[in-house]
């Protein structure tokens, strides 16, 4: 236990810069839609209390809103606002609004009749009545609502990093991918202690007295914008010149980390999901990305990939990971999984990628025109001799794998076939294959390489050269330490890559990861 606190205090230690900058953009996020959840959120409370017939209406709407799933709002900004702080924070505005509303229209509603006669007896104007009655009387219950809204909005902050928002999201994310825990806790050790914090001030904040509260919420919408301008700090101190890396992409030897040991490459960047980088690249909001050199997108939003001149991203050739146990159980299925052996070149699987990232058509339908196109496809058995468990990644060409075997076994075998797919990043991938949650998943030599077995940096540069050490490596490892098998590849090689505009990268005369140095060292 003390060396697993150890290592986490290094880690979070050797990263002390990136998480101070990523809880300032968190704290920025979270109180930037909480000010505009206030000003909103009270005036509307007031508004229904004042006239209850549209009490029901308003509470109902945002109610609805607070259901909708969170990554799902966030999906749906995208198109209207784009990617960055933007969406976000409308989304997290949406999030707060529902308990300020709520609490305001119960606060204002549960004032004495009594008192608010008496105020109006003395003389004192409606306004009067609210800003002087009603609003102190009122307060405790409306900053319970605020500090309801405030630790909802720390949580679902962390979502933020997938649309290149910032945030506490990037270790989390970037943890989940990379089977790393301690990336995971720094990033939600930190968010947990903001929401306990702030919890707890604004619980102080709700037992002052009478005067004391009059005087500190006059106080507090200063102290929300000055929070909120702590999303800012960040940013005044990179360049213009931006990146837009993978969660995963950032914590690897093979990404970032690489680039930055092995090429000095320091850029200003920001974690987004691949779902949304490739636009973001051809909208010119990055400059530079990760990407994968079988991506259909490259195509679609004329994309350009740098020349690894250094040689940091290994092969990464797809190959099925299966359970031994799984082979067992189903002595056809390794023979059936190995018909697509060798069918699939790079350039196969950026036009299926295409199809699917691009144009929009179903995985199910591109696995099926491509196997019909190689005489594969065949017509469903009866599938009574037993349910093989696919998973897969939550990217197209996954999706698009997985559909091809489920369609190979269903016709080759009399196996029936359930699907997990989209299960994240790699971690979450493989921690369901060795609980036997899964049988099998797609998986990539470079990835089982890194991520999984962790190999030390000699046995990597020894092994990234040749394809097939990497392969029988990775082949061997696995079998012995975790009674997983690597069945013969696919044929193709979903490589990192850095990608930029072709038009830029033409401009800046940049052709390798090296120019990219010499261009920013120099700008």
């Amino acid at each position: 236990m003390d060396e697993q606190q150890q290592s986490l205090l290094g880690f979070m230690s050797q990263q002390a810069d990136k998480l101070l900058s990523q809880t300032l953009e968190h704290i920025g996020l979270t109180f930037i839609s909480l000010f505009i959840a206030v000003i909103i959120g009270v005036p509307l409370g007031i508004l229904i209390a004042r006239k209850r017939k549209l009490s029901g209406s308003v509470l109902g709407i945002a109610g609805i809103l607070q259901t909708i799933p969170s990554i799902a709002l966030l999906g749906f900004m995208i198109p209207l606002l784009g990617i960055g702080p933007k969406p976000a924070i409308v989304a997290l505005f949406l999030y707060a609004l529902l308990p300020i509303i709520r609490n305001t229209y119960t606060g204002i509603s549960g004032v004495d009749v009594i008192v608010k006669e008496a105020a109006l007896a003395m003389g004192m104007s409606k306004w009067q009545i609210l800003k002087k009655v009603e609003l102190p009387l009122a307060m405790p219950v409306i900053l319970a609502g605020i500090r309801t809204a405030t630790v909802i909005n720390v949580g679902v902050a962390t979502l933020a990093s997938y649309i290149a928002a910032g945030g506490l999201g990037e270790f989390i994310f970037g943890g989940i991918s990379l089977n790393n825990t301690n990336m995971i806790l720094a990033g939600a050790i930190p968010a947990a202690l903001l929401a306990i914090i702030f919890d707890f001030l604004l619980s102080r904040v709700q037992k002052l007295n009478f005067k004391k509260i009059r005087t500190g919420t006059s106080v507090l919408p200063v102290l929300m914008l000055l929070l909120a301008s702590f999303y800012f700090i960040p940013s005044a101190y990179g360049g213009k010149f931006t990146a837009g890396f993978t969660p995963e992409f950032m914590g690897r030897q093979d990404g970032n980390l690489g680039l930055r040991s092995k090429y000095g490459l320091k850029v200003r960047t920001i974690v987004i999901s691949d779902a949304v980088m490739y636009k973001a690249a051809y909208e010119k909001e990055l400059d530079v990305i990760s990407g994968y050199s079988t991506d259909g997108r490259l195509k679609a939003y004329d994309l350009v990939t740098l020349d690894d001149d250094k040689h940091i991203f290994p092969p990464y050739y797809a190959a099925p990971i299966v359970n031994e146990s799984a082979l067992n159980q189903f002595p056809e299925l390794e023979h059936t999984l190995n018909i697509l052996a060798g069918i699939i070149t790079d350039s196969i699987m950026r036009e299926l990628n295409y199809r699917t990232d691009y144009l929009h058509q179903s995985p199910e339908q591109v696995a099926k025109d491509f196997l019909e196109s190689k005489n594969l496809y065949k017509a469903p058995r009866n599938g009574h001799d037993g349910i093989v468990r696919i998973g897969s990644k939550i990217f197209g060409e996954q999706y698009i794998l997985a559909n091809m075997y489920t369609m190979l076994i269903k016709g080759n075998t009399n196996y029936d076939v359930a699907t997990k797919t989209g299960l994240g990043g790699t971690k979450i991938c493989f921690d369901a294959l060795t609980n036997k949650q899964i049988d099998l998943y797609p998986e990539y030599t470079g990835t089982g390489l890194l991520a999984i077995i962790q190999a030390s940096p000699k046995k990597v540069s020894e092994l990234t050269v040749d394809k097939d050490k990497t392969y029988q490596y990775v082949k061997t490892e696995f079998e012995k330490r975790y009674q997983i098998k690597w069945l013969t590849p696919i044929g193709f090689n979903n490589a990192y890559a850095l990608m930029m505009r072709q038009k830029q990268a033409t401009e800046l005369r940049v052709k390798t990861i090296s120019d990219l140095k010499k261009y920013l060292d120099r700008n």
